[in-house]
């Protein structure tokens, strides 16, 4: 495909992740607000993003491996219907079990976007030139997070109200409807079709009864996190996931391809999303929550202060991804960005309710910017070693344990983040000598309906908490940083798939010499205007439609 080819397949993806991806972050600083109007409390929060986040995890692997046996097209036109849904029914929801709902089934419609998006990049363009794509992605990534809180603290600070931030999402769904019918066109070979009901369920009740257990452990009213409910729930867990992998080293067509996730990068790169999943989701879902509550800033100020990270992101993202598609070199881009991202966590987690905004915004700059070197050139190093029929697997493979690792930080730092201001708000309740039982905020985020003074207290515990979080995704960070220093590069392919690499050439026979001997090389004349300069043009010669291969030799 030419570049302008390539362009217009891309509009309409671009326009369905761009809606996903608004949707996302137009909700992320509207939340404080939703929690205060539905009587939320600090383990609603999480489980609104965690909720959303465990289906799209959950689901990725599903819709990657239908990638591979169904029409790419239909299967992402049908998970923005299913997004849509999710979304008419979050911004009627009237109270906390029907918002979880609706974001459990807007997280099935994000986990089509996120492989299949991935998946028809890594269809139709070579790992060499996708870096460039993968830019462009990353543009409209970043775009979308950064207009989104903006977008979404105008509509919270308007009349129309937090509702709006769920329903706006509509009319851009069907313009990218529209789109992805009008430009997106692929080809599609059909086969035998086997899905692995079995593993998907089993990876759905392996990972959901792990996220429930963390979210509800060790709070009052619930169980310790020693206790036989711990037990049970744990126990059970491992047992399900145990059987998941059985189950998939026996079936044809596994939802989690054991032979791919054992290749060396691939492992590595799911460790290091993991460890990425859990610093990206679990740091900065709180972020919002840090300006609104601790610092007093409205949903729209909120969403300003955001832009530091989001330019850093857009920055790395479209840098990268055009240096990549210059040099071939990409091992370089993931370890600069771990260590920014180790960086960003580790300075944020010096942050306290006063710290200067000027120093809160280099932080996360600084944390944004190692986001963008990271999130899609993992993806790329991982497609760039399976062959093209295996893109939507391998690419869900990675975009589901980051997923993963997102919603076990939220779950996880979540625990923490209202352990540690409970504790934090009672301190403060005793030191200026008011009984604790009159707080009167317990676990909930309306904080603004408390006298002025006791709001002081608990401004002043959420900011401090806040920092806490930071501090263990910097060291989570870490582990990234080691995973990526292991996995060994491979110069990107200039092919769309992998191609077998021709037999060695056999010794000339007396007599044989000239074109005789170039003959029985089985290697022709290179084609005028074509390089032959580097070994991965022989490695990658593949036979053509006219029955030479791409080097200009006839085929075996």
């Amino acid at each position: 495909m030419s570049h302008r080819q390539i362009l217009q397949a891309l509009t309409g993806l671009l326009a369905a992740l761009f809606t996903a991806m608004l949707s996302t972050t137009i909700v992320a600083n509207a939340l404080p607000t939703i929690m205060a109007d539905l009587h939320g409390t600090q383990t609603d929060f999480a489980w609104v993003v965690t909720a959303a986040l465990l289906a799209n995890a959950v689901s990725t692997p599903i819709w990657g491996k239908l990638a591979d046996l169904f029409s790419k097209k239909l299967l992402v036109q049908l998970s923005i219907i299913v997004f849509v849904l999710g979304s008419v029914l979050a911004g009627l929801a009237e109270n906390m079990p029907v918002l979880l709902t609706a974001r459990v089934i807007q997280g099935l419609g994000m986990g089509g976007l996120t492989a299949l998006v991935q998946a028809v990049i890594g269809s139709i363009i070579p790992p060499r030139e996708r870096g460039r794509y993968s830019g462009y992605m990353g543009a409209v990534m970043a775009v979308a997070t950064a207009g989104g809180p903006l977008l979404g603290g105008f509509i919270v600070d308007s009349p129309l109200g937090w509702r709006w931030t769920f329903f706006l999402c509509v009319p851009l769904a069907v313009v990218a409807l529209f789109l992805l019918q009008v430009t997106l066109r692929l080809p599609h070979t059909r086969r035998k079709v086997s899905i692995d009901w079995l593993g998907s369920i089993l990876l759905t009740a392996g990972v959901s009864l792990l996220l429930i257990w963390v979210s509800f452990a060790g709070k009052d009213g619930y169980y310790d996190w020693l206790s036989w409910q711990t037990a049970a729930m744990v126990g059970t867990s491992l047992v399900l996931l145990a059987l998941l992998v059985f189950v998939e080293s026996k079936v044809s067509e596994p939802i989690i391809p054991l032979k791919i996730i054992r290749e060396r990068t691939t492992a590595l790169s799911i460790v290091a999303s993991v460890a990425v999943g859990i610093a990206m989701f679990g740091s900065t879902t709180f972020l919002g929550q840090y300006f609104q509550i601790a610092r007093g800033f409205s949903p729209t100020e909120a969403g300003l202060l955001m832009l530091p990270m989001i330019a850093g992101n857009l920055m790395g993202s479209v840098g990268s991804g055009q240096l990549i598609s210059r040099f071939g070199k990409w091992k370089r881009f993931l370890i600069a960005g771990t260590i920014m991202v180790i960086a960003g966590t580790g300075l944020a987690g010096s942050m306290d309710h006063e710290t200067d905004m000027l120093l809160v915004s280099l932080y996360i700059f600084v944390l944004g910017l190692g986001m963008g070197l990271l999130m899609q050139n993992l993806v790329l190093a991982v497609q760039n070693t399976v062959k093209v029929s295996q893109v939507g697997s391998a690419s869900a493979s990675i975009a589901f344990f980051r997923t993963v690792g997102g919603a076990v930080g939220v779950s996880v730092l979540g625990a923490v983040m209202s352990s540690s201001v409970s504790s934090r708000a009672a301190d403060g309740l005793r030191a200026a000598n008011i009984p604790v039982s009159d707080g009167g905020a317990g676990d909930s985020l309306d904080i603004g309906s408390l006298p002025p003074a006791i709001q002081g207290i608990f401004r002043a515990a959420y900011g401090d908490a806040t920092a806490t979080i930071f501090q263990i995704s910097a060291v989570v960070s870490v582990v990234a940083l080691i995973a990526v220093l292991f996995i060994k590069e491979q110069v990107l392919r200039r092919t769309l798939d992998i191609q077998p690499t021709p037999p060695a050439p056999t010794p000339a026979q007396p007599g044989m010499t000239g074109a005789s001997e170039l003959m029985h090389s089985g290697a022709g004349p290179t084609v005028p205007g074509e390089s032959r300069s580097a070994p991965e043009s022989a490695g990658n010669a593949g036979p053509t439609s006219s029955g030479r291969t791409a080097d200009g030799g006839p085929t075996a």
